[in-house]
């Protein structure tokens, strides 16, 4: 008996490798990682006494790196118990608990169909392909051209052009044989009620083929040539062969890349065509879309099939913000031990595209590393922009949090996140509660000569704070300063309290403000409600301003901390007196070695990789160069610590005071 594609990928979708495999070995404890679904054991196929043996249940597939045996649940099942094909099926059939399909003519004549269909498909990409070659394709080739295209890119996406007439395509197919019904069932013409005689449904657009999990051509994407066009974008209707929700651009090639010994190891989900296309120009070939519409979750759950925490990426203007606020809500319902997604927003105004058009992947991989995980996510989205001053609205936020992840189905999973919505609300609320305490000192409590020397029962910064940096036991247990640490990394606290206290530098470098990725968890939430404050107050944008607005959302006492941090290293060009040339030289060094530490962390990571797979390979000579990479690059990680208040030609920080001429006593 045949049986169609998609009843065995249905069976293996059911079914975890893993539970094939586990009846036939015992899994080795140290190795496995059964939360991912990754298993290791001795090879069943020949003998060895340590494991080599090794299947993924994302992949399913199974893979001995000792004997090279390598296949899927039916492979196992022939090879290994000498099962026929069909018995194989039975097997994993009976586990996933669906029945094997009775003989159906019907059935097989429509398998043919599609066959058939699939074949018309191929026909139209290649006319598409020698349209784009000929005088009326010329606009279209500059077009790409002019987007940066190469022609490799072009022949790899078998791009093509649909000539702008209402007959060219049903003409070809007819000239080739092809029924006016399968061009129909194709949904290559308009036609049907009110339609005399069809006609193409694509003309004078752009052609994106778009294939199947077995990268056969089943539908069309088409952008418009014309401006007066009604659809920018236009998509294939659905069809026998396509249903849109089911289907990702570029899935087949990025699950490769997923699964290969190159393979990014993660995919990259971003808003069009072009966005993919661009980013696997620039070598980045893990990056899927889907098709004009917000994500289903049938298109999440191919996302988990390649890896188990895909990152969604969206444009960080408010449209892009509230597609990923849906794709929070998308993705919470159906989060597993293991399985989750994380969220990247684009600058403001930039598209995947436009990052690496000019300047190649570099960019986006920035901001590929600042992605966040969904929890941090779904607590920016619920806090960003909002003052809860009052106990009401402090209610009302827990009882929200509390109900939005109420729905996630995994219990186990539910429960940690409503241990870490407890922690973030004791630590926020701790926070608002510290900023609302009456203090004396400095000038608006921003760390004037008085900061840190207190007053009567005043409790805010203790004695040791002049001389240590140390904040008081109260703001130190309070969560604000828990977690990474006492306080913040100084080089962290530069770069926070700076842009605080000269917002202009968010005018003149607003990409990079945007994308620091700070360690420290209350600094992470200081940055989004500053980026939010910042965009909503526009040309308005004062120091006055943020720090009123800051401190109204809870941060005051953070901010105290951060700027007695930096008096106390005497680290003059991020307080609010130091002239703006200063403080934009103290800003540049910090955020040059801040880059400069997180291409050294992302190097570690990359290298200590490398010695794993090394060491597992059992290549001593290459396990020995790598530790001796991985030696250079710790010592040039603490070379960078001691770098934090070198300036050339300053020294010790000057602390020149706005308008004034440099001193050499500050303050």
């Amino acid at each position: 008996m045949r049986f169609s594609n998609s009843f065995l990928d249905e069976i293996r979708d059911r079914v975890p490798i893993s539970d094939v495999i586990g009846r036939r070995v015992t899994w080795d404890r140290k190795k496995t990682n059964a939360s991912r679904g990754d298993y290791w054991a001795c090879c069943p196929f020949h003998g060895e006494k340590s494991p080599s043996f090794h299947c993924e249940d994302r992949k399913g597939r199974y893979h001995c790196f000792g004997c090279g045996v390598s296949g899927d649940h039916f492979r196992f099942l022939t090879d290994l118990e000498g099962l026929s094909f069909p018995e194989a099926v039975q097997q994993i059939a009976d586990l996933a608990g669906v029945a094997l399909p009775q003989p159906d003519p019907q059935a097989e004549r429509r398998e043919k169909e599609r066959t058939s269909l699939l074949d018309v498909m191929e026909l139209a990409t290649r006319f598409f392909q020698d349209q784009l070659q000929t005088a009326q394709g010329a606009k279209a080739r500059a077009y790409l051209r002019e987007r940066g295209l190469t022609g490799r890119t072009i022949e790899t996406f078998r791009l093509g052009y649909a000539p702008d007439s209402r007959n060219a395509l049903k003409e070809f197919l007819a000239s080739k044989g092809v029924p006016k019904e399968q061009i129909e069932a194709c949904g290559l013409v308009v036609h049907g009620e009110g339609i005399a005689v069809s006609y193409d449904r694509f003309r004078d657009r752009i052609m994106f083929p778009i294939l199947s999990a077995r990268e056969r051509v089943i539908a069309f994407g088409g952008r418009a040539m014309s401006p007066d066009a009604p659809a920018k974008y236009l998509n294939s209707n659905e069809t026998e062969l396509f249903h849109k929700g089911n289907v990702l651009y570029n899935f087949a090639r990025a699950r490769k890349t997923t699964q290969g010994a190159d393979g990014a190891g993660t995919v990259i989900a971003v808003e069009g065509y072009m966005d993919v296309i661009a980013l696997h120009q620039a070598g980045i070939q893990n990056a899927v879309a889907p098709l004009g519409t917000a994500l289903t979750e049938n298109q999440l759950e191919l996302l988990w099939k390649m890896t188990s925490q895909p990152v969604l990426c969206f444009d960080g203007d408010g449209a892009g913000l509230r597609a990923a606020s849906r794709a929070v809500d998308l993705a919470l319902p159906h989060l597993k031990p293991g399985r989750s997604v994380r969220f990247a927003l684009l600058p403001d105004g930039k598209d995947p595209d436009d990052l690496v058009r000019h300047d190649g992947r570099e960019p986006f991989d920035r901001v590929m590393e600042q992605a966040k995980p969904l929890a941090e996510m779904l607590w920016s989205r619920e806090t960003a922009g909002t003052a809860f001053d009052t106990p009401e609205k402090r209610a009302e936020l827990e009882a929200r949090l509390k109900q939005i992840v109420a729905v996630i189905g995994d219990e186990n999973v539910r429960r940690h996140y409503q241990q870490d919505i407890r922690d973030r609300l004791n630590a926020f609320f701790q926070a608002s509660s510290s900023a609302r305490q009456p203090m004396r000192g400095g000038r608006g409590g921003g760390g004037g000569r008085n900061a840190g020397r207190g007053g009567p029962g005043q409790p805010a910064l203790g004695p040791q704070a002049a001389g240590t940096g140390v904040v008081s036991d109260r703001l130190t247990s309070s969560g604000l300063v828990r977690g990474h640490g006492e306080q913040p990394k100084l080089r962290e606290a530069v770069l926070a309290l700076t842009v605080v206290n000269h917002p202009q530098l968010l005018r003149e470098d607003y990409d990079d403000i945007a994308h620091i990725d700070f360690s420290h968890k209350e600094l992470q939430k200081l940055w989004s409600a500053l980026l939010g404050e910042a965009a909503h107050a526009g040309h308005n944008l004062s120091r006055d301003y943020l720090r009123e607005r800051l401190e109204g959302q809870g941060f005051g006492a953070l901010l105290k901390a951060l700027d007695q941090q930096i008096r106390n290293a005497r680290l003059w060009t991020a307080t609010e007196d130091a002239a703006p040339e200063d403080a934009r030289e103290g800003y540049n060094q910090a955020m040059a070695l801040h880059k400069r530490t997180k291409a050294l962390r992302w190097h570690k990571i990359e290298l200590e990789r490398e010695i794993a797979e090394a060491t597992e390979a059992e290549d001593g000579e290459r396990v020995q160069r790598l530790m001796d990479a991985l030696h250079e690059v710790h010592l040039e990680g603490l070379r960078l610590e001691n770098q934090d208040a070198i300036i050339d030609g300053f020294g010790i920080l000057s602390g020149r005071v706005k308008g004034a001429a440099t001193s050499s006593g500050g303050h």
